[in-house]
């Protein structure tokens, strides 16, 4: 059986911590910001981790 790929575009998104937690960015911060009250603009530039639900399927597209 041949080996499974990583997911070329989960793996550009998706950082793995060093605990083995996953890390995403945050959406609506590429543009559009001068409506984006600087409050929200800081709240979007922080990384979040990846909801519970989703990620054993992400795991998955890692490679994991």
């Amino acid at each position: 059986m041949p080996k499974m790929k990583t997911d070329s575009g989960a793996k550009k998104r998706i950082k793995i911590t060093g605990s083995g937690k996953l890390r995403r960015r945050k959406a609506f911060r590429g543009h559009i910001m001068e409506k984006k009250s600087s409050v929200r603009t800081r709240r979007l530039g922080r990384e979040t981790d990846i909801a519970p639900g989703i990620e054993k399927n992400i795991k998955k597209l890692m490679g994991l």
